[in-house]
């Protein structure tokens, strides 16, 4: 007999809230908090199995204070002596949430919204159950993801498998603490959608270079299926281009820090007017470049008839020294990478940011976002294909994950990429642009972006304002889970929202390639510093140069 026969416990009473109940018990072993319990019950004449989640824990007989103060008093032995042994020395009452019946026609949970009678028996939920009814995927299926087990169970034997359908079109949350295995998660989420039975079309934003090691997939026998064969491919600024016509003047207003009002105003000026030239001349108004804009500011700059030509040298003097262009940069005059060579079915690519500054980085990310955008509208809509309008033409759903979110879309900060993150966010879900948002600091990230994100991955959180933000935002996990956040173990998730049928927590499963996101071991770079090698290599550098022999 296993132990989801056996009863545990017995209803107490309702509790104080109409979806909660109360229930004693001897067991401390198996009925920890957010342990998942049933029982049976008659629902409009159908037998049904009720699911709980255990939220608290009260203990209702304890030793006297007296005992345990005595540390020559064994007070499990004065407990014997008056008769209380075993079991009944060690009584708990518990609160439960009822979670409700799994209906298969609605695919979802239904709350009864009736507490079970005093007295009913409590089992700990069966394994083969819970895995049935927890995740709205079903493993190895095509559309889930399998991120790991439920982390009060034995590994494996209650697998928790994610809809990524559901992420990819109501927008994902991972947020943690520093070192809690946020980046880590996001790997595996990776790793779960270049399967086969996914195929998902990635975009990975890496501030820190810590994605580059998920290239092991193309050659890990875990992602082969059937002539199927995933590819990674790590971009730095300069292997994707972005032609620095498809700028809005506000790019270039935030690419340019602190013009004054005389400056914007000029700017203005040359730039509609490289536009107009750029469309009559060659019919398309993205084809002008940096050259033509500093043309047109050297001839507002020239001209004797106005008095801007302070703030037009000043602002030639600027582009020169902001917008550069080059093999080795982002924005180039004439080329622009297409979508379709960023983005594909089976593929995955990790655009490095590490090398430029966080301004350039937003900016980057701000059209990169708005271009995936525009280009799943337009190809909805038919205004692009492969052969007409190409630079919008983007014919399948996409993802991108979105590392240290909270630098493009900060609280109480104006950026570039926090307005075209909202408009994705809040529009993008309806032509399928999914979006992963991850940070360690949810305090520092804007709420309306936050709010937007339907299923959360929440590791361990320490930060009371980060909790705060997290209880703000996240409508779907209960107090009693928020409450766990300080104390979650490494590499355990609560995992929420539209993609599973409730919220869990889940122990995150081990990677199939290695984890690039860890810090550096100063110890062992020191140890190294004076290894024979270290030594000898500094002293070739600092050998001085032989003398020349005179002629």
């Amino acid at each position: 007999m296993t132990l989801s026969q056996i009863s545990l416990a017995r209803v107490k009473s309702p509790g104080e809230n109409p979806h909660t109940f109360l229930l004693i018990t001897s067991d401390t072993q198996h009925l920890r908090q957010g342990e998942f319990i049933s029982y049976e019950m008659n629902v409009e004449n159908v037998d049904r199995i009720i699911l709980a989640r255990i939220t608290e824990r009260r203990a209702i007989r304890l030793y006297p204070d007296s005992f345990l103060a005595d540390s020559n008093i064994d007070p499990h032995l004065v407990s014997s002596t008056v008769g209380y042994e075993g079991n009944n020395s060690n009584l708990s009452e518990l609160t439960a949430e009822i979670i409700g019946y799994y209906d298969e026609g609605f695919r979802d949970f239904i709350n009864p919204r009736i507490p079970p009678p005093a007295g009913t028996p409590l089992y700990l939920a069966d394994n083969k159950y819970l895995s049935s009814v927890l995740s709205k995927a079903k493993m190895d299926e095509v559309g889930s993801a399998t991120m790991g087990w439920l982390s009060s169970r034995e590994k494996g034997t209650v697998p928790i498998a994610i809809d990524t359908d559901a992420i990819t079109s109501t927008h994902l949350a991972i947020i943690a603490s520093t070192g809690a295995g946020k980046s880590y998660t996001a790997s595996v989420l990776v790793e779960e959608m270049l399967m086969s039975n996914n195929r998902a079309a990635i975009l990975v934003i890496d501030p820190h270079g810590e994605y580059d090691t998920l290239e092991e997939i193309a050659n890990h026998q875990k992602f082969v299926h059937d002539g199927y064969r995933p590819s990674v491919l790590i971009r730095k600024p300069g292997s994707i281009k972005i032609r620095v016509g498809t700028l809005e003047l506000g790019d270039l207003r935030y690419l340019l820090p602190n013009i004054s009002d005389r400056m914007s105003y000029v700017l203005g000026l040359a730039y509609r007017t490289v536009r107009s030239q750029s469309k009559s001349n060659t019919g398309d108004e993205t084809r002008w470049n940096v050259n033509s804009l500093v043309e047109e500011l050297q001839r507002i700059a020239d001209d004797d008839e106005n008095d801007y030509g302070a703030s037009a040298s000043a602002l030639i003097w600027r582009l020169s020294s902001t917008i550069q262009t080059g093999d080795d940069r982002v924005f180039d005059d004439n080329q622009q990478t297409p979508l379709t060579d960023i983005l594909r079915p089976g593929q995955c690519t990790v655009m490095q940011l590490n090398q430029i500054d966080q301004r350039e980085q937003q900016l980057i990310v701000a059209m990169l976002m708005r271009r995936i955008y525009y280009a799943r509208l337009r190809t909805d809509r038919g205004d692009a294909s492969a052969t007409e309008n190409t630079d919008y033409y983007l014919p399948y759903p996409v993802f991108t994950l979105i590392e240290e979110a909270h630098n493009y879309a900060p609280a109480n900060a104006n950026v570039i990429s926090t307005g075209v993150l909202k408009q994705v966010l809040s529009e993008g879900r309806k032509f399928g642009v999914g979006v992963g948002l991850i940070s360690q600091r949810p305090g520092k990230l804007d709420s309306d972006v936050l709010s937007q994100c339907n299923t959360q991955f929440l590791l361990r959180i320490v930060n009371p304002i980060d909790q705060a933000r997290v209880a703000e935002s996240v409508e779907s996990v209960g107090r009693d889970l928020l409450k766990e956040l300080p104390a979650l173990n490494k590499g355990q998730a609560i995992i929420s929202g539209v993609a599973v049928n409730t919220p869990v927590i889940c122990q995150i499963r081990p990677r199939f390639t290695k984890h690039g996101g860890e810090g550096s071991q100063a110890s062992e770079t020191w140890q190294q510093y004076f290894s024979d090698s270290s030594q000898e290599d500094r002293s070739r550098r600092n050998a001085l140069p032989r003398p020349r022999r005179k002629q």
